[in-house]
């Protein structure tokens, strides 16, 4: 299927359960997806990514006593490194080993034409097949982050369904794209092997997150180069200064073709969950995703607030001729519209 056929494909499927959940109120919505009913979840997630804000607000509100029951699992990596053939691989063990999987998975939208093709149930053939597993692509849009806008919403009405295990995937890896990290508890960082300099392939900040790192594509003649950038990655690891919760991210090998060290991620990923548990940090942690959301969620307001006043767009249309000819600063712009912002907010 060409990649404007899997988009048409996807925009009908999502016009379709918009549809569907015209009509319905938060509590039937609500109501229904916490006992289970997949197509509520589905209408119930549109509406928090493109429905009013009154009944996205109303939703989670009623979804949220029955959120927080769950491991969050962030999986980043550059493009190319098999990130939805690695969750293929590890949801279907995770079903195997008796949780309920949820994968959030984010598209890139294009810049041009605002678009997201939406393709990852192509690429997780097996686990979308299943009943057990609800895969769910939304488009990153303008989001900074490499998440889509209301992912964090979207996780907690995953787990007011039941989902104990919600795996949240990123566009790929970059100097903005850490903000999974402040939403999950076990962030996850995919590295491919024998492609150039590693090391020099991935930003400093996002290996000192990191819980673990697992190389992927460790089959066949990219063996022995896995197990070299294993090595390698575990000597970087130890250059880092000690961590403050005193975990120390493992480095793994894994192959999803041949379903090689896939069983180890699921089991570091049990012990990693007691070991915060028993010190009492996976709770900490919660809590720092809470006010990450809540500053997050501030952001958002201002900046549509900000972008849905009449009188300050319609000053940023006119100090847009005198900056785009050169006459006035981009700088000395903003801070004229700022502080037109300010008096009419005052």
């Amino acid at each position: 299927m060409s990649d404007s056929a899997k988009k048409d494909s996807a925009e009908k499927a999502i016009a379709l359960i918009r549809s569907q959940a015209k009509g319905r109120d938060a509590h039937s919505l609500a109501g229904s997806l916490m006992q289970g009913d997949r197509a509520a979840l589905a209408q119930a997630i549109t509406c928090i990514e493109s429905g009013p804000d009154e009944l996205a607000a109303e939703i989670v509100r009623l979804c949220l006593p029955a959120s927080g029951r769950s491991v969050r699992m962030g999986i980043t990596g550059v493009p190319g490194v098999g990130k939805s053939t690695f969750i293929d691989t590890f949801g279907m063990a995770l079903l195997k080993s008796g949780k309920k999987v949820a994968v959030l998975a984010v598209d890139p939208s294009s810049p041009i034409s605002k678009g997201s093709i939406l393709g990852d149930k192509t690429r997780m053939d097996r686990l979308a097949a299943d009943s057990r597993a609800f895969i769910r692509p939304s488009p990153s849009s303008d989001t900074l982050g490499g998440v889509a806008r209301k992912t964090r919403e979207t996780i907690l009405l995953c787990e007011a369904a039941g989902y104990d295990t919600i795996l949240v995937e990123t566009v790929g890896v970059g100097q903005s794209e850490t903000a999974v990290h402040a939403m999950t508890d076990f962030f996850v960082l995919l590295m491919l092997a024998g492609a150039g300099d590693q090391l020099q392939g991935i930003k400093r900040g996002i290996m000192e997150m990191c819980d673990a790192m697992i190389i992927t594509k460790a089959d066949g003649t990219n063996i022995a180069h896995a197990t070299r950038a294993k090595a390698e990655y575990a000597s970087a690891l130890h250059l880092f200064p000690a961590r403050e919760d005193g975990w120390f991210p493992p480095v793994l090998t894994t192959s999803a073709l041949e379903q090689k060290g896939i069983d180890e991620v699921v089991e570091l990923l049990s012990q990693y969950t007691t070991w915060m548990q028993e010190r009492s940090l996976f709770n900490e942690r919660r809590k720092k995703q809470n006010l990450s959301w809540l500053h997050e969620s501030l952001r958002s307001a201002i900046i549509d607030r900000f972008y849905h006043n009449s009188e300050v767009m319609e000053k940023v249309k006119k100090v847009e001729v005198d900056v785009s000819s050169g006459l006035l600063s981009p700088f000395q712009a903003a801070t004229e519209i700022l502080q037109l912002y300010s008096q009419r907010v005052s």
